[in-house]
């Protein structure tokens, strides 16, 4: 796949396929966002110090990054995609025993297990080969009424609602598929999503990636090259994640954020003083962040079930 023009120069700390993985993610992102027009969490406790207001009203080269498993939503999207391919008749009982396995497992570890989720890309790459893309994205929408929808954390919604208020644009960056990530941004009435892309000929999965699943550096690589071709400025834009396999992309902006954190992303977190929110236990963060500005009290209350469609842009 040729890299574009507006796409960043590839750096060398990055893979070959980690940089064409993340170039894929953010032109795919591009394309579908084109297609629609673009709701911060009550803090526990006293702030520490007074905050400047964040997200900036206006700041229009400012932009929010927000990883989707366990940060966004509870357990992996591409499990969820799984049992509804599975109600469907797409694969064997075994097939789904796996798939509950291991999300039963992420759900318990509240981290990403690389073998686990290459697993499970493996088993939906070969589940989905020879299949139209228009086919799978129509049924992906069903998959999301039917299984994720009640599983979005409110107060993440409330955060990137936040940054949408400020006239910000807000990107989903997962591994899980691309198809599958647009329609959740699209249903959270977010900007567009970066994922990862499965290949397909004329409108037809072939059962290859383009590149390697948006995992890790390829995250950063993706972030990397849609500001450059959205003119952002990254030290204004914030990241928000729950696993310390996405510190490359909260490393890269200006205003990282720790949400619902595994142990490894607490403590890195914490040694730097990133803020941290946990809405899994509602529990106290370590370093209270997010600013009394963000809108919160007003935003809290809603619920995935109010978030409203992004109007086709004409």
């Amino acid at each position: 796949m040729a890299a574009l023009g507006w796409l960043t120069p590839r750096r060398r700390s990055a893979t070959a396929r980690s940089v064409l993985a993340g170039e894929a993610a953010a032109e795919a992102a591009r394309k579908t966002s084109q297609e629609y027009e673009g709701l911060a969490a009550t803090p526990s406790g006293k702030p520490e110090e007074p905050e400047p207001a964040f997200p900036v009203v206006g700041d229009h080269r400012a932009a929010a990054f927000f990883d989707l498993d366990n940060t966004v939503m509870q357990g992996a999207a591409i499990f969820h995609f799984g049992r509804g391919l599975y109600k469907r008749k797409f694969f064997q009982r075994q097939e789904l025993a796996r798939f509950a396995w291991q999300q039963a497992w992420f759900r318990l570890a509240g981290v990403e297990d690389p073998e686990h989720m290459q697993d499970a890309r493996d088993s939906a790459l070969s589940i989905v080969k020879g299949h139209r893309v228009s086919e799978l994205m129509s049924i992906g929408e069903e998959i999301y009424d039917e299984y994720m929808a009640e599983r979005i954390w409110p107060g993440t919604r409330a955060l990137a609602q936040a940054h949408l208020d400020a006239g910000q644009k807000v990107w989903l960056v997962t591994a899980a598929p691309v198809e599958t990530a647009t329609i959740i941004a699209r249903r959270l009435g977010l900007t567009g999503a970066l994922g990862t892309v499965a290949e397909s000929v004329d409108g037809v999965y072939t059962g290859k990636l383009v590149g390697e699943p948006l995992h890790g550096p390829a995250k950063a690589e993706a972030v990397r090259a849609l500001a450059a071709a959205e003119d952002l400025d990254l030290t204004r834009c914030a990241a928000y994640s729950d696993s310390h396999n996405d510190i490359p992309m909260l490393s890269l902006v200006g205003h990282p954020y720790a949400i619902n954190p595994d142990a490894k992303l607490r403590r890195y977190a914490r040694e730097r003083e990133w803020r941290l929110r946990d809405y899994r236990t509602g529990r106290k963060a370590a370093k209270v962040g997010i600013p009394a500005a963000a809108g919160v009290g007003a935003i809290a209350g809603g619920t995935a079930a109010a978030m409203a469609l992004h109007r086709r842009r004409r």
